[in-house]
């Protein structure tokens, strides 16, 4: 084929040296294909852009949810301390031991219940007067901070909201501060302080580059630390003296990026050039902290912004753009092989040609001279023309089979579809029953504790329903994940916390059914719980799944009992080498399960329960929750055994969950 290519290659230059007008011809050609090498470059690259961007504002609407719920759910605390006697007590007599004693105390209950940072009150100078960490070395007591705008703010009955780095403890966080009134007169504020380090730590983990810019124009908050606490753009002389008079960013030397724009789109989105500071280069980072990427000290990013109504912060989405060229370059190198490959293919086939021609013409001349051979020729060629009727029919056969196949497997995929939107339609009324149960007890526990007057106890029971119905709405959305087709966050899972959570959803039966529930934690670093990758809400759907299931198995057991396990080594379970797993097993003294039913325990619509006592989803829908975290749900009979703290011998169900150790 190369000597033939060769001989067409010659042959074509011969032909258009006689013929100039061919010239014009084939240059034409070579400037289409040129076009279309450097068209699919450019179509590549925009389609790459267009994906980064789609993405992107995807990635932002999570992180802005994210910041939004993290400062919202402390945003009611500083004035709820205007309702305790002890602080209201302490302001009126700031200087009596009694009244600080009691009130740090119950700033540093109230500070453990709230997972904050530290909760504290300042008199009307501004001057700390209880705090959370009165007994840690970075106390805040006798601490001046009448400098914060914070404490300006609530002095003058407004909202205080900031963020800084702090003078005493130099950890940064985001103030709450409102004033405390009694009968109209000021006498003092109340201080809340957010770490919002552990969203940072997640981002550091994450596949993105994301950045949190204050009002300031500072980045408080980066998947990359080479990136935090630098500036984009100079700040102003008066900037720079008022941020140094609060000490908003302490000793902080806040570097300026060199941060250009390169190109703008109309929706706002910018592809940038970024260098970082001399004094933060990655290299240096590297040796601090290692997250998942790293920008370099030069690159051109896709930059995304969203901005936060409150506080007036930024997020911006940076994309590494390396990637998309990367894949442009090799677009356009495809299509110009293409091209090649269809211009090599031209000059093979126009050269066989003109050898057919050529072979015609020897035939015909032989045919004169071989007037005897003629009848040969007429039975071969009615051979041929047999033969390339049966092939074309052959070549329709093909093609029709062909389609009849691609249409099989889109009604398969069609079908598959279907079937599985059904399940999940399905699932989400199943589940809903738990929580709609637990509404239910908890409005009747509700009612009954207003006729006794125990209003305490009421605005925990109506807090534990405002949970409920959050939970209930996160398993409504569980069908929008599943048509977007996105892929679970997973994040440290405290096992303990999930069980607990989900014995109190049974709680009621247990008690009224007197079934004794056991509990194990394997301790693990003394912490006394084992952590797993998962979402805790539906692990808890779950456990409430199986420990529903137990207890309809013992309704007619003379001895019940519930007993769930928490630990890194199961029996009968054998992990790979260097393979970090938890098991969290339930077993229960009921009737067990027959053997019959163990093969299909979950396969869809299959139950041994009463007609309308369950659909055959509860299984279902919690091996495939437990699949989505990379795990498994097993479930077999128990042989008789002693149970714990008891004479008894008893037999049961008892179903494992394998997750991934956090």
């Amino acid at each position: 084929m190369f000597i033939r290519t060769t001989a067409a290659f010659s042959m074509l230059l011969q032909r258009l040296c006689a013929h100039p007008q061919r010239v014009l011809v084939w240059l034409g050609v070579a400037l289409c294909c040129i076009g279309i090498v450097v068209g699919s470059y450019f179509l590549s690259l925009r389609t790459g852009l267009d994906y980064l961007r789609q993405t992107g504002l995807q990635h932002l609407d999570v992180y802005v949810a994210s910041v939004d719920n993290a400062l919202e759910k402390y945003d009611y605390l500083p004035k709820t301390l205007e309702l305790n006697p002890q602080i209201t007590g302490l302001l009126a007599s700031p200087r009596d031991p009694e009244r600080i004693k009691a009130a740090n105390i119950y700033l540093e209950q109230v500070n453990t219940q709230a997972k904050s940072s530290v909760i504290y009150v300042l008199d009307v100078n501004g001057i700390t007067v209880a705090s959370s960490n009165w007994n840690t070395p970075t106390s805040f007591m006798g601490a001046d901070l009448a400098f914060r705008p914070y404490v300006q703010a609530a002095l003058h009955d407004t909202q205080g909201r900031f963020y800084a780095i702090g003078t005493i403890s130099n950890e940064a966080g985001y103030y709450f501060a409102r004033g405390i009134y009694q009968h109209g007169k000021l006498l003092g504020v109340a201080t809340v302080k957010v770490s919002l380090e552990k969203l940072e730590k997640n981002w550091v983990q994450g596949i993105d580059n994301v950045i949190l810019v204050d009002e300031n124009n500072i980045i408080i908050l980066s998947s990359d630390p080479a990136l935090k606490y630098t500036s984009l753009g100079s700040l102003a002389p008066q900037l720079s003296v008022r941020l140094g008079q609060i000490h908003q960013y302490d000793n902080q030397t806040l570097p300026s990026l060199q941060w250009h724009d390169v190109q703008v789109f109309d929706d706002g989105t910018r592809v940038v050039s970024l260098q970082l500071p001399a004094s933060r280069s990655v290299l240096e980072t590297r040796n601090q902290i290692a997250p998942a990427v790293l920008l370099t000290t030069k690159t051109q990013l896709l930059a995304q912004t969203r901005t936060l109504m409150q506080p007036n912060w930024r997020f911006i989405l940076l994309s590494d753009l390396s990637k998309v060229k990367k894949s442009a370059r090799a677009t356009s190198a495809f299509a110009a092989v293409v091209l090649s490959f269809l211009v090599v293919l031209f000059l093979y086939l126009r050269q066989r040609h003109l050898a057919v021609v050529q072979s015609s013409l020897a035939k015909e001349r032989l045919q004169r001279a071989y007037d005897n051979l003629e009848q040969m020729v007429q039975e071969r060629t009615a051979a041929l023309n047999s033969t390339t009727l049966e092939l074309t029919q052959e070549i329709k056969d093909r093609h029709q089979a062909q389609l009849a196949l691609q249409l099989a497997q889109n009604q398969l995929i069609q079908s598959s579809k279907m079937a599985v939107l059904g399940q999940m339609s399905a699932g989400i009324t199943h589940e809903l029953n738990q929580p709609l149960t637990a509404l239910r007890t908890m409005s009747d526990n509700a009612l009954v504790l207003l006729d006794r007057g125990n209003t305490a106890e009421v605005k925990n029971n109506l807090s534990v329903i405002l949970e409920l119905i959050d939970r209930m709405g996160a398993i409504t959305r569980q069908l929008k994940v599943f048509s977007r087709k996105s892929p679970s966050i997973l994040t440290p899972v405290s096992l303990r916390r999930v069980i607990e959570n989900a014995l109190f959803l049974v709680e009621r039966r247990l008690v009224l059914e007197q079934v004794d529930v056991v509990v194990e934690v394997e301790p693990e670093e003394e912490q006394g719980d084992i952590f797993a990758l998962g979402d805790a809400n539906r692990i808890e759907q779950v456990l409430v799944n199986l420990f529903i299931n137990a207890l309809d198995s013992m309704l007619n057991s003379a001895h019940r009992c519930l007993m769930i396990n928490v630990a890194r080594q199961c029996e009968g379970h054998e992990l790979a080498v260097g393979a970090e797993r938890v098991f969290i097993t339930v077993r229960d003294t009921g009737t067990g399960i027959p053997d019959d039913v163990v093969p299909h325990l979950f396969e869809p619509f299959f139950t041994t329960k009463p007609h309308g006592l369950g659909l055959g989803l509860g299984l279902v829908i919690s091996s495939q929750i437990v699949g989505e975290f990379g795990g498994i749900l097993t479930g077999k009979n128990v042989i008789a055994t002693m149970m714990p703290n008891s004479n008894a011998v008893d037999t049961g169900a008892l179903f494992t969950v394998e997750l991934a150790a956090a």
